[in-house]
């Protein structure tokens, strides 16, 4: 419905839809830049395929083939992003085996080696390494647990990071610089007046059903595969924000594997990949065009003996690992009729609506982690000219939360009071800010425990994140800390932290007991393509256990 614009001056000059990494990249540099800044989220900072990815701030040499644009762009910001956020990222050399039984496998390894040669090129922008081309003796030195059929390799160097807490950071640093953000809250409408002209939005908190609304000179759509649905809230066909949704699933292990990322071909010819990231390993990924419910994105049996099945041949240890769960997100990669799903631009496009009739309403369309810096900056530099804004963005040399100091973890361990491994694990969440969740147990020792064992977590930090971090629920606490992701599925973590948050939010202690139920439902079908049998008739009857101790039946909400 159009409206009129309340006043000369808005409530704010930028409201930005969608709490991906790109929105809250938005969100920071504008704020940064001293515009005033609402963002909106409708689940939970990082809940699409930023918190789904593959966890790399990568080059993509895959790219180079048919997009060198793409990788020089994500080279590029990698090396942005490790200088504002050195805490979050580590160094993932790759392996790429050369099989004999192929015919040509000789010239195969020559070939990847001169083409490597020009990815080379490309290194120095995200300090990583040159390649190295291996005998069949170095590769089995390196990685034992290879086939030994191998004529010969190549190596490469990535770099890895938690998605989660990279757009955890962008944010915090936005609300620290004058922003506004409302988490679980969706928008309901793109407001306009009777010229077409955006206005602001309106908005209802899914938690308390509260609505109200802001008025705005320009709202900035990055909603990634929402973002067709998001442009109907402004009256506009969902084709002006079009794109190509692709599913990539991951499945997890208990445990590293290796030191070493092992680059696998799959029956289809796709390569994948076995990935050592931070304290448990990685089978990645799958790409296929995705119809299904963008809230609920669920990795099949298929996708994961898919994975699995092409790992397998290469390094057949693999299936004696355990797997303990998988992840799944939606790439809103640029539409195109007819390219393979694996084959698809990751380039990214700012869309002005505009040419559609809604002037002031923009849609970020496109990217991907690697360089979500840099597309946040034109962006914003397309907001901050309309505005008449004349600062630059300062994204790639301010640091974010945490990235300002090097601390050592150890330090953490507060004469001994804290476990080590939950020390070096909290220095690599928050960085130097690290010391201020440590500023908790030294006025309360009781915070030191350790609520979740397999990652592990302190209560402290558990208390860190509602506080300061916009976490509300169970989910919330796990997505920023990764508590209840490990072995148990938070069957041995979930009930303390739903207490705890229950506590600090004034909630009964009844619903923490529901939150951390609908936790351990929610990991558990993430799950469960990936468990076997034994496992998963387990976890039924401990589930059927904790409904039972709350008193719902199955497929009742425990809300």
């Amino acid at each position: 419905m159009p409206v009129q614009d309340a006043s000369d001056r808005p409530d704010v000059d930028l409201v930005v839809i969608g709490g991906g990494v790109n929105g809250t990249g938005v969100a920071r540099d504008a704020a940064l830049r001293g515009l005033r800044v609402a963002l909106f989220e409708r689940n939970d900072i990082a809940f699409g395929a930023s918190g789904n990815s593959s966890g790399m701030i990568h080059g993509g040499p895959r790219y180079l083939t048919y997009d060198p644009d793409v990788t020089h762009t994500s080279c590029l910001d990698s090396g942005h992003i490790q200088r504002v956020a050195p805490h979050l990222l580590f160094r993932i050399p790759f392996l790429v085996p050369i099989h004999a039984g192929r015919l040509t496998a000789s010239a195969a390894l020559t070939g990847y080696d001169a083409f490597f040669d020009l990815y080379d090129e490309y290194q120095p922008l995200k300090h990583g390494k040159p390649h190295v081309r291996l005998t069949p003796d170095e590769l089995r030195q390196l990685e034992p647990g290879l086939v030994s059929d191998a004529v010969g390799g190549v190596t490469f160097d990535e770099w890895g990071i938690d998605g989660a807490r990279l757009c955890i950071g962008n944010v915090v640093d936005a609300i620290e610089h004058g922003a506004q953000v409302r988490v679980h809250t969706t928008i309901t409408e793109v407001t306009r007046r009777e010229d077409g002209r955006v206005t602001g939005v309106r908005y209802r908190d899914r938690l308390t059903g509260a609505t109200g609304a802001v008025s705005s000179r320009v709202v900035v759509n990055a909603t990634g595969a929402w973002a067709p649905l998001t442009s109907g809230l402004a009256g506009l066909e969902p084709k002006v924000a079009r794109i190509r949704p692709g599913k990539g699933i991951h499945v997890f292990l208990d445990r590293r594997l290796t030191n070493y990322a092992v680059v696998a071909t799959a029956i289809d010819g796709r390569q994948v990949f076995l990935l050592p990231w931070q304290n448990m390993s990685v089978l990645g990924t799958t790409d296929d065009d995705y119809y299904g419910d963008l809230d609920d994105v669920v990795a099949t049996g298929d996708e994961v003996r898919y994975l699995t099945q092409a790992i397998e041949r290469v390094f057949p240890a693999v299936k004696r690992a355990r797997a303990i769960g998988t992840w799944g997100g939606v790439r809103p990669t640029l539409y195109a009729w007819g390219p393979n799903e694996d084959k698809l631009s990751r380039e990214h496009e700012v869309v002005d609506h505009a040419q559609h009739g809604a002037d002031g309403l923009y849609s970020m369309i496109g990217g991907k982690l690697a360089s979500y810096r840099i597309f946040a900056e034109e962006m914003t530099d397309v907001v901050a000219q309309r505005l008449g804004n004349t600062s630059r963005s300062k994204t790639h040399v301010s640091p974010l939360p945490g990235g300002d100091e090097t601390i050592d973890p150890l330090s953490l361990t507060e004469g001994e009071r804290v476990d080590p491994m939950a020390a070096l694990r909290l220095e690599y969440r928050h960085g130097s800010r690290a010391l201020r969740v440590m500023e908790r147990v030294a006025r309360n020792p009781r915070e030191a425990r350790v609520v979740c064992e397999c990652e592990p977590v302190l209560e402290a930090e558990v208390r860190y994140v509602v506080e300061h971090e916009l976490a509300s629920s169970v989910e919330d606490v796990s997505r920023r800390t990764r508590l209840g992701l490990g072995s148990c599925g938070g069957m041995r973590c979930a009930a303390r932290c739903g207490a705890l948050v229950a506590q600090m939010k004034d909630r009964s202690p009844e619903s923490g007991r529901r939150d951390a139920l609908r936790f351990v439902e929610w990991t558990r079908k993430r799950r469960l393509a990936a468990v076997g049998p034994e496992q998963a008739r387990q976890e039924a009857l401990a589930l059927a256990h904790l409904r039972a101790e709350i008193g719902t039946e199955p497929g009742e909400d425990p809300s």
